[in-house]
């Protein structure tokens, strides 16, 4: 749902760039996940408060008490219990659910499996790996993908073996 990009202030409050697609969204949960940088298990923290600042969201977790231990929460990934997202819409998808996903194009040629998926600024892009290793950058957009059928699994684009 996000990534910590440093601390915010001096009390222990970080700041969270939000992967969602409105920064309020990931405010309004009372409980986070972090995914520390260095490999850690995941951990549950208490959202003591939390509030959107520009296109980010400012929070305050319990138990991190100084500008230092904000520090330490750099880089790790927010998320929150599946079960606390809201439901989708038939033509809605979570981007964590693109993951394994198969890849098929227009002619019907198997182009691998989501591996992950990576916003680099402007828009989602999926990362396909085919069977011999080879992988792919499929920007997730309307313009290369055609449908998404989460009950199948498989994501039908508009991209070539060799691109």
């Amino acid at each position: 749902m996000g990534r910590v990009v440093g601390p915010y202030g001096v009390q222990g409050w970080i700041k969270v760039a939000p992967f969602t697609q409105t920064a309020d969204a990931l405010a309004g949960y009372v409980t986070w996940w972090l995914e520390p940088r260095d490999g850690e298990p995941a951990r549950a923290w208490q959202v003591e408060g939390a509030r959107r600042h520009a296109d980010a969201v400012v929070a305050k977790l319990a138990g991190v008490g100084s500008r230092e231990a904000a520090a330490s929460l750099k880089g790790a990934l927010v998320a929150v219990p599946r079960e606390a997202l809201p439901a989708l819409e038939d033509d809605e998808v979570y981007v964590g659910d693109l993951v394994g996903m198969s890849v098929v194009n227009r002619r019907g040629e198997a182009l691998g499996a989501v591996a992950s998926v990576d916003t680099f600024g402007a828009h989602p892009v999926l990362r396909v790996v085919a069977v011999d290793g080879a992988a792919r950058l499929v920007p997730f957009v309307p313009a290369y993908v055609d449908a998404v059928d989460r009950e199948a699994g498989r994501i039908d684009v508009d991209w070539g073996l060799d691109y």
